[in-house]
């Protein structure tokens, strides 16, 4: 009886692995392609020539090692076992790859195929891959470079609320919306606050979009444990980063990262787990 989903998950997890492939494309490019696009909008209101660069996106060009540009070939390309064959090293100047690359692969997968697992092959499942993708994507580029994209953040947003209509996620439209609407302005609040008491900026509006989208996925009601387990969570890692002597130039941690972690909690153990866990 257990064949079929069994199947059903890994080959989920086959495309997961392919997906995770392109989220790492995803995660480096897009903020490079959003500091492109805002060097070119400073330019023109300046009234300076736009410079112009190689065709740079998603697409184009193709994968190249960045220490010697050798193009990456397709068999080279292969999530895992391409980086197993080649023994994490560029097969052209040997420079080591960042294990980051498979283990995003290997977390995609495993995501993917719990959610078919989970929910079975059905649109739901689809969803929640989507949703899973999304935010292993914007938790890393906010850990990298303190952006949230709004190219990820808002449809992120619309997709929850869809999903609801749809019955995707569990939630009835009017729970969705109000857990958008919550999510954002709960942290605009804090944020308001926060600069009138000290008159400094304690978070960017991605964190409230984020916590946006969350709120249009899990509902107004998980909002409280999501936004606990992240504020533990991001206490506990900034203290020991802190400790360590690894905190970035301004002292700052990236709140996404933790936000994307109580959202990753809600989704595979549920929001009152987190409220058990924290001894509420």
């Amino acid at each position: 009886m257990l064949v079929s989903p069994v199947i059903d998950a890994g080959l989920a997890g086959v495309f997961g692995l392919l997906v995770g492939s392109f989220l790492n494309v995803v995660i480096y490019r897009m903020p490079k392609m959003l500091e492109a696009q805002w060097a070119a909008e400073c330019a023109d209101l300046q009234g300076q020539p736009v410079k112009e660069t190689e065709t740079f996106n998603l697409v184009k060009p193709r994968s190249r090692c960045r220490q010697c540009g050798h193009a990456i070939r397709w068999y080279e390309n292969i999530p895992i076992f391409s980086y197993l064959a080649l023994r994490g090293k560029c097969s052209s100047c040997a420079t080591p790859i960042g294990l980051r690359y498979p283990v995003v692969e290997l977390v995609t997968g495993l995501m993917f195929a719990w959610c078919v697992w989970k929910f079975g092959v059905t649109p739901a499942a689809g969803a929640w891959a989507l949703f899973c993708a999304a935010l292993l994507a914007l938790a890393l580029i906010d850990w990298d470079t303190t952006l949230l994209p709004d190219d990820i953040t808002l449809p992120l947003v619309w997709a929850g609320l869809i999903a609801a209509a749809l019955g995707w996620s569990g939630l009835k439209l009017p729970q969705a919306l109000w857990g958008a609407i919550a999510g954002y302005m709960s942290l605009w609040l804090v944020y308001q606050g926060f600069k009138l008491l000290t008159g400094k900026e304690g978070m960017g509006f991605g964190d409230f979009k984020l916590f946006a989208a969350l709120g249009a996925w899990f509902g107004w009601q998980a909002l409280v444990p999501i936004i606990l387990m992240a504020s533990i969570t991001g206490a506990v890692v900034g203290i020991a980063m802190k400790m360590a002597a690894g905190l970035r130039e301004g002292k700052y941690v990236p709140f996404g990262p933790f936000l994307a972690a109580g959202g990753f909690c809600a989704l595979f153990f549920g929001s009152d787990s987190i409220l058990r866990v924290v001894g509420l």
